[in-house]
């Protein structure tokens, strides 16, 4: 599998069989430009949606005629599962901005879970819920999400095989959110990879848990 960071929260997942998924797709200049990616333009089979926000809802940006997964319940589709969890985009239990699904993608014997907007920390039921994880697609920047101290707790609850930072200010990201460095700060396994694109096999996960910074490919 290979997992490759567009930007804020969008990565785009291939599959080893080819099959590609859009997570989260962000609108190009949307909020005023303060999301400066630009678009994407390879095409895609399937396109997450954890929430109706513009930074994450951007189906268009998606080239070909992907199918649409939002909203909670589980879905399966050939040889992929994408699974829900209800969560909220604030501690006030979605009164502030909503609600926001957290989606675990089972795929190439691996699970794939990316958090979305995630405004609060989760508790033992939700890791019951979500059951073992191997990659974990991580909010850090705080303010519209957890922040470094909440995404420190929820990996070490979910204790993945790889965490990878996302929707942390960038250049190209200026939203009132923090950037990637507070997260990192005193954390002992942390791989800067130097490029946008990961490869991942359930054989090569690392143990204890990686931290994995990407940068953006848009």
């Amino acid at each position: 599998m290979k997992i490759k960071f567009l930007g804020h929260a969008t990565f785009l997942i291939t599959t080893a069989n080819g099959t590609k998924i859009v997570t989260d797709p962000y609108e190009p200049g949307g909020f005023g430009g303060a999301i400066a990616h630009g678009p994407l333009e390879e095409p895609a089979d399937f396109v997450m949606v954890s929430h109706e926000h513009g930074d994450h809802n951007y189906v268009r940006m998606v080239p070909g005629d992907p199918v649409v997964v939002r909203g909670p319940g589980e879905q399966k589709h050939g040889e992929i599962t994408f699974r829900a969890l209800s969560t909220h985009h604030d501690t006030s239990r979605g009164a502030e901005r909503g609600e926001n699904v957290v989606r675990v993608i089972d795929a190439d014997e691996m699970a794939v879970c990316h958090l979305g907007d995630l405004g609060h920390t989760l508790g033992p039921e939700d890791a019951t819920a979500l059951g073992a994880i191997d990659v974990l697609l991580i909010p850090v920047g705080g303010t519209f999400t957890i922040d470094s101290e909440g995404a420190t707790a929820v990996v070490e609850l979910l204790r993945p095989g790889i965490a990878i930072p996302m929707h942390f200010q960038t250049p190209k990201v200026t939203l009132d959110i923090a950037p990637v460095d507070g997260f990192l700060a005193g954390k002992p396994r942390v791989q800067r990879m130097g490029g946008s694109e990961l490869e991942v096999t359930k054989g090569t996960l690392p143990d204890p848990t990686e931290i994995v910074v990407l940068d953006p490919a848009l």
